[in-house]
């Protein structure tokens, strides 16, 4: 199981190993619209995802064949209701090296919402703006990106868009 958000640290099911490992191929991005967690549907929120072409630096769990199928149905429940993610196999790379087969939930681009690629700008006013049953879109990203760094997975476009939320620095499109 490949985590690249809060499952590499609250992975929330039994694991026998977890190693940081690399995914080419696919990005860590704010690129999902959350419309009930933490926006709303005139106010939408934006959640972490993996999106298309780059790379991204998480953590691998090796799970028992015993308890896979549990795993698999819990992180289902998890990831799958209500935002825009499907299912993949991917190929991550250990330190080192050796490349293994991994399961993860990747951005799906045909859900409605999927946010795609926005500008920083963009994703900041949204960040700012928007709230949830879960609370405020700005202090989860805020909490989720702190939380990545002090993993030791920083990323220098989250950590700019960051510093853009914290520093209070959002300001309304041009013409509102």
């Amino acid at each position: 199981m490949f985590g690249y958000g809060s499952l590499m640290w609250n992975p929330g099911f039994p694991y026998l190993q977890r190693r940081p490992a690399t995914l080419h191929g696919y990005h860590r991005a704010f690129c999902v619209f959350s419309h009930h967690y933490r926006g709303t549907p005139e106010r939408p929120g934006l959640v972490l995802g993996l999106d298309a072409g780059g790379q991204c630096r998480g953590v691998a769990f090796r799970v028992a064949a015993a308890e896979w199928d549990a795993v698999l149905q819990y992180l289902d429940e998890r990831e799958l209701i209500g935002y825009a993610y499907r299912p993949a196999r991917v190929k991550i790379v250990f330190d080192g090296g050796m490349e293994v087969l991994a399961h993860t939930y990747v951005a799906d681009p045909g859900h409605p919402q999927f946010a795609g690629r926005l500008h920083s700008a963009d994703s900041a006013r949204l960040i700012d703006a928007a709230e949830g049953k879960a609370g405020s879109n700005r202090d989860y990203a805020i909490n989720l990106i702190n939380e990545l760094e002090a993993h030791g997975f920083p990323d220098v476009h989250l950590h700019e868009l960051l510093e853009t939320v914290v520093a209070g620095r959002v300001k309304p499109p041009t013409g509102e």
